[in-house]
């Protein structure tokens, strides 16, 4: 079991549930107070009960224990009133601060990173899911691995135990490098496999939206209610880490698939940026964007930004986008709909046909319903239809095939010799 792994058994234990005290320094960033609310999510989240929050304005971090010397003092006299078992701080820290922390209050130490990687761990099913927290926890985990104290001492000093001389923390470290290479192989192996699969659905014109946004904003339900999907769907953050595709029909009759991809947040660990990097990519190679946004949330604006420079990032910066305002019976914000932002409601199912009609509206034209008449000596083109299009239904009269059918429009001059049927 990894150190990250202990924490989470500890968070999520129910005869051990960990009463937490939150730790954050305010050096004028970024809004301390909202991180550190998100913070005390993240801790509930992951099963904690948060006892209180300390805040700390400074123009920098203390070098060895973040908070200053008056602040670290309160906080061990608060972990001990409060009866505190774990204290999380609303920054990443290294061995060493946390070493020197613990030291000081007298419980354990866990930073903003370890909480988020612990609640991936713990909400991971797919077998590629569960590799990329994996390899996220390593490299995370490696850098930190000096100045652990008693683990650094040698191996071995006996008679059966003389060896090469190595320390365990040199060990260690080969064991943790070895791990992360045959993960990041396997990891490669799958992304060949979904760059495959994307590929084969380009060439077989299938049509795919990804479902972006902030974690818990409503990804999931939108997903469910749209397909009739089971995608888990709580009031949690992270409540869903895998992929999940599914088809559904547009107004116009085409088809495209659906693909719920992970949540965003702010100030998401690097190392889990680049772990969920392929899964990410599935919205820089989608035909349209759902980026769904909880409206309710006093934080929507700034949450959006956050999901839009990601977006950014990835190179999606020219494929359509639908801002799909979800929870809107929860707030009295006049927002007008328009050709590319829809309001939504899951209790009542509002929006949800007016989204379907958006997206139709929204996506590269690549497809016309027509009903026309074929001609015999034409027949062959109902197989054409049917190889990029879909025929909803076909008569045969003394004329010619009635059919109702929608085309590719790369094959439309080709129905030229047929009556089209208004």
């Amino acid at each position: 079991m990894t150190e990250n792994n202990k924490i989470t058994s500890e968070i999520k234990s129910e005869n051990l549930r960990a009463r937490a005290i939150l730790a954050a320094v305010d050096c004028g960033e970024y809004d301390a107070e909202s991180s550190i609310n998100e913070l005390e999510e993240l801790a509930k989240t992951a099963g904690a009960e948060v006892l209180a929050t300390v805040i700390q304005k400074r123009p920098a971090p203390e070098p060895a224990t973040v908070l200053g010397e008056g602040k670290i003092d309160e906080l061990k006299d608060m972990v001990q009133r409060l009866d505190a078992d774990l204290a999380i701080f609303d920054c990443e820290l290294t061995a060493s601060r946390i070493r020197n922390i613990e030291e000081i209050i007298g419980i354990r130490v866990i930073d903003r990173t370890m909480l988020i990687l612990d609640i991936f761990a713990g909400r991971a099913v797919t077998n590629e899911g569960k590799l990329q927290v994996e390899l996220a926890q390593l490299k995370y985990r490696l850098p930190r691995l000096a100045g652990i104290g008693a683990s650094m001492s040698r191996l071995g000093g006996g008679i059966g135990t003389r060896g090469p001389g190595e320390t365990k923390l040199e060990t260690d470290r080969r064991h943790i490098r070895n791990r992360i290479n045959k993960l990041e192989e396997n990891l490669k192996e799958l992304e060949k496999r979904r760059s495959f699969s994307r590929s084969r659905r380009k060439k077989d014109n299938i049509l795919t939206a990804a479902i972006v946004g902030y974690t818990n904003a409503g990804k999931s339900t939108l997903l469910n209610n749209l397909t009739g999907a089971d995608v888990l769907a709580e009031d949690k953050l992270f409540a869903t880490l895998d992929l999940t595709s599914r088809g559904v029909v547009l107004p116009d009759g085409r088809t495209i698939l659906l693909i719920d991809t992970v949540g965003l947040i702010r100030r998401l660990p690097h190392n889990l940026v680049e772990a969920f990097k392929s899964t990410l990519e599935e919205a820089a190679s989608a035909d349209i964007i759902l980026h769904v946004c909880d409206i309710s949330d006093e934080e929507a604006a700034e949450k959006a930004k956050t999901t839009q420079q990601l977006l950014n990032e990835l190179g999606c910066g020219s494929i359509p986008v639908i801002n799909v305002l979800s929870k809107c019976d929860l707030t009295k914000n006049n927002i007008p709909q328009t050709k590319d932002t829809v309001k939504i409601c899951a209790k009542n199912g509002e929006g949800f046909d007016r989204l379907l009609k958006a997206i139709s509206e929204n996506l590269p034209e690549s497809t016309k319903r027509i009903k026309l008449v074929i001609p015999y000596n034409k027949a062959g083109l109902t197989a054409k239809i049917r190889e990029s299009g879909k025929i909803f239904s076909e008569e045969y009269t003394e004329t010619g095939i009635i059919v109702d059918a929608l085309a590719d429009i790369s094959i439309m001059n080709e129905f030229s010799e047929c009556e089209e049927i208004q």
